[in-house]
């Protein structure tokens, strides 16, 4: 059973997503790095220590909430030991985009973000189950909404997805579950994959130096990326703004 633990984050003008795919023995050796991690933090740093201490990707970046007045030095190197431990375990990562200035200038009405890049992260998820003949149970990062997006993913799984690859989501099993990011450590990781994943590919970085660290992160996450793809609903929205640092 591939445990898959699902944030996003968003701007905007743009909305992305990822997914963290692990099996048990993964899960359990990642949780306790991150522990770890937090752990080593708290005592450098005077924060709080155990679980108060969250590792979220907008929150260490910003030098926000429990982050605030820690040395932008030391959050980079926080973020980047929790980047290290991700990488270091067999996960399976799969990231999505959306254009959110395109669809609102394609449909008069648009559906809103974050269940149109769910259900696009959810069929990736099951191709790969799929691909490695495995199970996965979604555990994503409390959100409203709730009842709306496991009554969509029930569709999914009866009728199939719609849209130009209708996939029947055969290989997620039970529902999609919602945990808070303070009693995961595993919905922290992803949720820093997520933040670094839409910073890597949609925010121009006016400092040389925060460029070249943010995609040496994502670089050390790429042989774990088993799917990354920003949808543009419109042919003439965003595509040049799409991973303009790293070209």
């Amino acid at each position: 059973m591939l445990l898959t633990y699902v944030d996003e984050s968003f701007t905007d003008d743009w909305y992305t997503m990822a997914a963290l795919l692990l099996d048990g023995p993964a899960a359990a050796a990642l949780t306790a790095q991150l522990d770890q991690v937090a752990a080593d933090a708290a005592r450098a740093y005077g924060l709080p220590t155990g679980p108060e201490v969250e590792l979220h990707g907008h929150e260490i970046f910003h030098a926000a909430k429990s982050w605030k007045g820690v040395p932008p030095r030391a959050r980079i190197g926080v973020f980047d030991d929790v980047v290290e431990a991700v990488a270091a375990q067999p996960v399976h990562i799969i990231a999505r985009g959306m254009d959110v200035i395109g669809q609102k200038a394609r449909y008069p009405v648009p559906d809103a973000p974050h269940s149109v890049v769910l259900k696009h992260l959810l069929e990736r998820v099951d191709e790969c189950a799929t691909a490695v003949d495995d199970y996965a149970l979604v555990i994503a990062d409390e959100v409203d909404g709730q009842a709306k997006h496991r009554a969509d993913f029930f569709t999914y799984r009866e009728a199939g997805t719609n849209g130009y690859r209708n996939r029947r989501l055969t290989r997620i099993v039970d529902t999609l579950h919602f945990a808070p990011s303070n009693a995961s450590r595993l919905v922290q990781a992803v949720d820093v994959v997520a933040f670094l994943y839409r910073r890597t590919f949609t925010h121009q970085e006016t400092d040389a130096r925060a460029r070249k660290v943010k995609i040496g992160m994502w670089k050390r996450l790429e042989s774990r990326v088993a799917h990354q793809l920003c949808w543009f609903p419109a042919v003439n929205g965003q595509q040049e703004s799409w991973g303009r640092d790293i070209t």
